[in-house]
């Protein structure tokens, strides 16, 4: 029951907001309270962490299992990627252009949940919020992101018809859940339930942070936080070296953030043709994650 109560809870306010139409003045404001939530979840995330009974031992396992679960999904996306740009070429107008690159947002979130974990150990003692707020936040922000997709003016139809966009999220979901199942073999304490949880995330790492600290605890919300924020500095970094023979690649790469924090670079390095690509991509990347994450983790 508990299982099936996590899945209605995440699923059913984001499938509630596609149904929700503003009008484009309100959508700029739903932006900005997609931005405050984001900091508010990962604050949340820091504040959990900080719950964690002799965290400092689990340090060294957080780093390495991380490092391994970014190797497997991230590794797996890029061999079936490049092979899928091998064997289907398609050369998006203007690749190879320089993008400016920019850390500081992926910096700033990292911060945001060093903040959390500061405040939870500071006030463990006075006053720590519930933690059934961080599941409330992420109702909320679920619900906004079917808002923000209702409203971005991409029609269902229009994102199936990008067959490019939806052969790139088909193979780059596949072989993230191919990484997940690698991790999990490599891992004897990971069932391959959980194994595909942990790379469902597919790099919305405000959700997946989340959600598996609902389902695993803080130490594996927090290697999931970090697997994805990794996914977004390694997109940030590498999507203009592949843009020019890999394209598909490049933007696979930055999984759900490829429809916002990553475009502008896809743009940049791709040009305007990379763009509809990169919609149709993570529009469908973003309407699975929560689906597969909930529904892993709450069987896994």
């Amino acid at each position: 029951m508990e299982s099936l109560m996590t899945l209605v809870s995440v699923l059913a306010p984001m499938f509630l907001g596609f149904f929700i139409r503003l009008p484009k003045p309100y959508l700029a404001l739903v932006d900005k309270m997609l931005v405050v939530l984001v900091y508010a979840v990962l604050l949340l995330i820091g504040v959990s962490l900080s719950r964690v009974e002799n965290l400092g031992s689990q340090l060294h396992t957080i780093v390495l299992t991380t490092l391994l679960l970014f190797a497997c999904t991230i590794g797996m996306n890029l061999l079936a990627l490049m092979w899928f740009d091998r064997r289907f070429p398609w050369q998006a107008k203007g690749s190879g252009q320089k993008a400016n690159v920019s850390l500081s947002g992926s910096a700033k979130q990292l911060g945001c949940v060093a903040l959390g974990f500061v405040f939870g150990k500071l006030m463990a003692d006075v006053w720590l919020p519930s933690e059934n707020l961080g599941m409330y936040c992420l109702m909320a922000l679920v619900l906004l992101i079917g808002i923000q997709l209702n409203g971005s003016g991409v029609s269902l139809r229009q994102v199936l018809v990008n067959k490019r966009g939806v052969q790139t999220a088909t193979i780059m979901m596949a072989s993230s859940l191919a990484g997940g199942l690698v991790f999990a073999a490599l891992n004897e304490d990971v069932s391959w339930l959980k194994g595909l949880a942990l790379a469902s995330g597919f790099g919305w790492y405000s959700l997946s942070g989340l959600v598996m600290t609902e389902a695993y605890g803080a130490v594996w919300g927090s290697i999931m936080l970090l697997n994805d924020l990794g996914r977004e500095f390694f997109a940030l970094v590498f999507i203009p070296m592949l843009m020019r023979r890999h394209p598909s690649a490049a933007v696979g790469v930055g999984g759900a953030t490829s429809l916002d924090f990553t475009l502008p670079v896809i743009q940049s390095s791709g040009g305007l043709a990379a763009v509809p690509l990169a919609i149709s991509f993570g529009f469908i990347v973003n309407v699975a994650a929560p689906f597969l994450m909930v529904v892993f983790s709450s069987f896994g």
